[in-house]
């Protein structure tokens, strides 16, 4: 019974945007924190979902940039002081993501030593999670370093992209693939322009269950 309430509970918090107000947030983690203390639920536990509340919530009120454009941080999944991992806008394959740094960096060289220390430490923890999430094999991590290399906006990031046998028919074509992306990237992240493929809700949706996997 306990195993049942628990699921029913993990499955409210992975999927329910954390887009509330402070005072609904925290009534809300408190009354999953309640359920596994009284329930006799490991106490550690329900600290980690408190914790993990609070963190998404903090997440919420923080402001991200990607080049010129103004990231909503309902997409944003995890960051660290100086990264920060996002949702795709038109993912190539399950778990595609983006990671870049917080600060508007538009070639690789131009990072400092700690940006490019964190920046790929970030991307390595987010591919190895959304490997396991995929139930994936491998794992792909592309940048595209200036216009000439397909770079079409003027800010680092990594693609990160779980891989499954056979998910491209030639492996090399994903490369051409992330290009034709990139291209629609600039054309599609525009808040203010009408959304044409994911809606934000489907892709808070998914940032929230990303989320889940950092608590």
């Amino acid at each position: 019974m306990i195993l049942r309430q628990l699921e029913h509970i993990l499955l409210a918090q992975t999927y329910t945007p954390i887009t509330r107000s402070s005072s609904y947030q925290s009534m809300r983690c408190s009354s999953i924190a309640r359920f596994f203390t009284s329930s006799g639920g490991p106490r550690a536990f329900s600290s980690m979902v408190t914790r993990s509340c609070k963190a998404g919530f903090r997440m919420e009120s923080e402001s991200f940039t990607f080049g010129p454009y103004k990231i909503n941080p309902k997409e944003v999944f995890y960051s660290t002081n100086l990264s920060y991992a996002m949702v795709n806008l038109r993912p190539l394959l399950p778990g595609h993501v983006l990671v870049s740094p917080r600060r508007e960096v538009k070639r690789f060289a131009d990072l400092t030593s700690d940006e490019t220390c964190d920046l790929w430490l970030t991307a390595q923890k987010v591919g190895s999670q959304l490997e396991l999430y995929h139930k994936a094999s491998s794992l792909t991590l592309a940048i595209q370093d200036g216009p000439q290399a397909g770079q079409t906006v003027p800010h680092v990031h990594i693609h990160v992209l779980p891989r499954k046998g056979g998910d491209f028919e030639k492996n090399d074509e994903i490369y051409d693939a992330i290009d034709a992306k990139e291209k629609e990237l600039a054309q599609k992240l525009d808040l203010d322009k009408e959304r044409k493929d994911r809606t934000l809700d489907e892709m808070t949706q998914e940032a929230d269950k990303y989320r889940a996997l950092f608590a």
